[in-house]
């Protein structure tokens, strides 16, 4: 028992350090546990104990896909539905079958045997695929198409493998394949609809966040296992209440549990998901020496292994392009999204667990085995490690985060107006008890929140100087430093109950997260200003369309006045961004800037629209109608 604690321990620190590393380095960590793990395999003191299917699969794989599960945009995959369904359900059938007919064609087994096989190989892995996606950043729709296909393709190639090795041991027929595969979908589908809506119901009553946290962590068994029982996909049934949960969470949960639990399974997936990768390397010495006891030629053995692995990867590009020439209502990929969704195929841990699975009896199991474990290795060092130059290759790149700080800043101008509203409201209704110092006090945090996503726009960084909200974030962590340490010299004091300092303290944690979360995203956004190629734009999913942004669609801009805001410089400001009218060309500084120049110039004169006058910037504002465009 203490041999068994000592190398859980030495496992798990192995992964926290590895992985940290990684990060600090750049390094993708799947493929360096993957390789850490391929040399421990050969090192003689490392237990060698073949990996349990069940491990993987009720222990490990619920909770994975549950953690991948409730960071998908349920209306991102309603959108691609059509090829997130051809990738997950038709790719993963027409691979197995045409990695089956290759393996039945070179290798002395049964047809059932060689299906089993490529059921095995035929999903790629969700947890590579989100791991390295991540890193290298690749665009919304390309990462969503990845993401739907890697949460649904288990249970397509897990039904299939218990199809396939049903027929191993024994008979079965079509309709036995028909209906089992129309229970495990069914059923696993309907477990999860109803597992959502009972435990969206349960959460939305429990008194507090601790509870609600330890319910969602029980939710992947709790999901998970009925659904088996019944005979449908637990696998599917997860990622379906996964789904629901998280869609329905902003509406369900208070904001204190959404973060509790928003930590709790980011770090719950930061262990698994890299404890499975140094997993999957382990495996390779003892996969080894079973195939060396094969009675069947060494080099038909490395033949068949390279033919499996080569159908593997060469297929999927093959289906993706005869898939793009089918019309979409969701519009086209480009070319180089299509290599990159072409060339992100990674297998990873199902493909591994799920081998195991095959019965004893199998012919040549141990090299069906091997086979697997070449594709999975083969796939994760080779296309793992070269995704991101073929991104690059292909011309492919994640979102602009300055594009995504105009949306962002548009959404908080929507969501601040809407909470102004309400102020007034509340402020005109002589029922309700409000002063005019704290209406001006609310008034002016709104604005704030909202100005400070515009301030990391490309103008934000002048040499030397600090937009207000920068000054702001800067001056507001720094009290509230001093402010922890006060709460700390009280509780060394013994004055104050624990209870009520750790509310102090809870209270002061939340303002800093949410200031340090936003100082992070403006500094990846600067980070990128003047690099990227690409004009920033009002993006699709915000921008809208009033009268007098038509007016001036394709219309020439004026000449500008001057290259900054006139007044600002008679006045000694500093302008934080840049807007030039579009009516008669005068340049002036934003609603974050000390003067709001660019404003007072619309509300005097009437010229409603503006376009912003910063390098690599043509988004535009209308004044009156309050459209981003």
């Amino acid at each position: 028992m203490h041999e068994i604690a000592l190398w859980t321990m030495l496992f798990a620190v192995v992964v926290v350090l590895v992985a940290a590393l990684c990060t600090r380095w750049g390094l993708p960590s799947p493929l360096v546990l993957t390789a850490v793990g391929i040399i421990g395999s050969f090192l003689p003191f490392i237990p060698h104990e073949p990996l349990e299917p069940d491990l993987i699969l009720v222990v490990l794989l619920p909770p994975l896909l549950y953690a991948a599960a409730i960071q998908v945009s349920l209306v991102d995959l309603k959108r691609d539905r059509r090829g997130v369904v051809l990738l997950a359900v038709g790719l993963v059938v027409a691979t197995a079958v045409v990695v089956g007919f290759v393996g039945w064609w070179l290798l002395p087994v049964p047809l059932a045997a060689a299906l089993a096989l490529g059921s095995v190989v035929a999903p790629p892995d969700a947890v590579a695929a989100t791991a390295i996606g991540r890193r290298i950043g690749l665009p919304r729709r390309v990462v969503t198409l990845l993401e739907g296909e890697s949460l649904l393709n288990d249970a397509t190639a897990i039904v299939l493998l218990h199809t396939t090795t049903a027929a191993i041991v024994g008979t079965i027929t079509v309709g036995d394949l028909a209906g089992g595969f129309a229970l495990s979908v069914l059923g696993g589908g309907a477990v999860g609809v109803a597992a959502a809506w009972l435990l969206g119901r349960l959460r939305s009553h429990l008194p507090d966040p601790v509870s609600r946290t330890a319910q969602s962590l029980i939710t992947p068994w709790v999901v998970y296992l009925p659904a088996e029982e019944i005979g449908g996909s637990g696998v599917l049934a997860v990622v379906v209440a996964g789904l629901l949960l998280a869609d329905r969470s902003p509406i369900q949960l208070d904001a204190t549990t959404r973060i509790s639990q928003r930590i709790n399974w980011a770090t719950i997936q930061f262990l698994l998901e890299n404890a499975v990768f140094l997993m999957v390397g382990l495996q390779l010495a003892g996969i080894l020496q079973g195939v060396a006891a094969s009675e069947l030629d060494p080099w038909l053995i490395t033949g068949f292994c390279a033919a499996v692995f080569a159908t593997t990867v060469l297929f999927r590009p093959l289906w993706i392009m005869a898939s793009a020439i089918l019309p979409s209502r969701e519009g086209s990929l480009t070319v180089g999204e299509l290599g990159v969704l072409s060339w992100a195929g990674m297998r990873g841990v199902v493909t591994l667990a799920a081998v195991f699975t095959l019965p004893p009896q199998t012919p040549h199991r141990e090299v069906l085995v091997l086979a697997a474990m070449v594709v999975v290795a083969g796939t994760l060092l080779l296309q793992g490690a070269t995704l991101p130059w073929a991104a690059r290759r292909f011309g492919v790149r994640g979102p602009d985060p300055r594009a995504d700080l105009l949306a962002a800043a548009q959404v908080m101008r929507t969501a601040s107006r809407a909470g102004l509203a309400e102020l007034d409201r509340l402020s005109a209704d002589p029922a309700v008890d409000v002063d005019e110092a704290t209406v001006a006090d609310l008034r002016a945090r709104a604005q704030r929140r909202a100005d400070a996503h515009w301030e990391g726009l490309a103008g934000s960084g002048r040499a030397g100087w600090s937009p207000p909200g920068a000054s702001y974030r800067r001056l507001r962590a720094a009290m509230i430093d001093a402010e922890r340490d006060a709460v700390l010299e009280v509780r060394a004091r013994g004055d104050v109950d624990h209870e009520v300092l750790a509310g102090v303290m809870n209270a002061l944690d939340i303002e800093e997260s949410m200031i340090a979360d936003l100082a992070e995203r403006l500094d990846r956004t600067s980070s990128t200003a003047g690099v990227a190629v690409d004009h920033v734009a009002a993006p699709a999913s915000v921008a809208g369309e009033c009268e007098h942004l038509r007016a001036d669609e394709g219309r020439p801009d004026p000449e500008p006045r001057s290259q900054t805001c006139p007044i600002c410089e008679a006045e000694g400001l500093n302008p934080v961004h840049l807007r030039l009218c579009l009516t008669c060309g005068f340049v002036g500084c934003c609603d974050s800037s000390q003067g709001r120049h660019a404003s007072a110039h619309a509300a005097e004169t009437g010229h409603p629209v503006v376009r912003s006058f910063e390098h690599d910037e043509v988004w535009r504002w209308c004044y009156v109608d309050e459209v981003l465009g």
